[in-house]
């Protein structure tokens, strides 16, 4: 079955970047000239994703607007012959078929999952955390859909972190008595844990925010009870599938390949600016020059 739908979370506050994002959706700031959220919009298109639905909050309207048609901007842009920014606004606009359900309360990643569940209907579908920008030669959400194909199991994207770093994310707990279907990029799983200790971690495999999913864990959310804060957490019912091969399981963790960037951090943020300026061909040559002379002290301001 071909996994057409993506879910997109970006109903938080963003806090991170705050007084930035006080007006400002996190999602948007810029990744030198396109927002955050449309780098993983574009890849969900690569991977074959037809339709994008938003869980979004009141204080959010901004990013619909982003990809919605802007008559006033375009007839600007059209009056002086400003024909490659008219193009790249309308392709935005055209990009994706783009569906909006409201979050009313933040109460964590598995309620804004669930929120999603009547538009996502009775099929596979993927969820996108727009803050993981995944820099690679093919989309990272592509091997997954493809690992999910494959196995008819529910998948999670994770990477290696060393493994003093455990404890700042979700470590999944690989079956080593399972065989891997393609040698060893897509693990069999027997549960996840959030966030332990190194000495307590099954692996340094952790979660990255890509997932396809089956529908069955809309049950398992419902059912799922809320921890601290009243949230509902997205690994806890995930859990449960890896658990369960008789109930919507098993799952399985695919190592994704490419380089990821947490756009939500600062200091992962501006990586992912500078290395999007370099790579830029119009762009990149001179911001490289005047980076390696900003770094050795030899910059010069125009």
């Amino acid at each position: 079955m071909n996994i057409r739908t993506a879910v997109f979370p970006v109903a938080g506050w963003g806090t991170r970047f705050l007084p930035a994002t006080k007006a400002v959706p996190k999602e948007l700031l810029p990744i030198v000239d396109r927002p955050a959220i449309q780098y993983a919009i574009e890849e969900a298109i690569a991977a074959g994703i037809e339709r994008v639905i938003l869980v979004t909050s009141e204080h959010k309207r901004s990013i619909e607007d982003h990809f919605d048609i802007a008559s006033d901007l375009e007839a600007v842009l059209e009056a002086r012959g400003d024909i490659e920014h008219l193009r790249a606004v309308r392709a935005v606009a055209d990009m994706v078929h783009l569906v909006t359900v409201r979050q009313k309360e933040q109460l964590g990643l598995g309620h804004a999952v669930l929120m999603a569940r009547d538009a996502v209907g009775h099929e596979p579908f993927a969820v996108v955390l727009p803050d993981d920008l995944i820099i690679g030669e093919s989309p990272a959400l592509g091997e997954l859909i493809a690992a999910y194909k494959a196995t008819s199991a529910s998948v999670v994207a994770v990477m290696e972190v060393p493994k003093d770093q455990t404890r700042r994310y979700g470590i999944v707990d690989p079956d080593g008595s399972l065989p891997s279907p393609d040698g060893g990029r897509t693990i069999p799983l027997r549960g996840l844990v959030e966030k332990p200790d190194p000495a307590d971690a099954p692996s340094n495999l952790a979660i990255v925010g890509r997932y396809v999913l089956s529908p069955k864990i809309f049950d398992k959310l419902e059912q799922t009870p809320h921890g601290a804060g009243g949230e509902i957490q997205l690994t806890d019912a995930i859990q449960v599938l890896a658990k369960r091969a008789d109930n919507g399981g098993p799952v399985h963790g695919v190592i994704f390949r490419g380089r990821r960037y947490d756009t939500g951090e600062k200091l992962s943020y501006l990586q992912s600016v500078v290395r999007m300026a370099c790579e830029q061909s119009d762009l990149g040559p001179e911001f490289t020059e005047w980076l390696k002379k900003y770094i050795t002290g030899n910059a010069v301001s125009k």
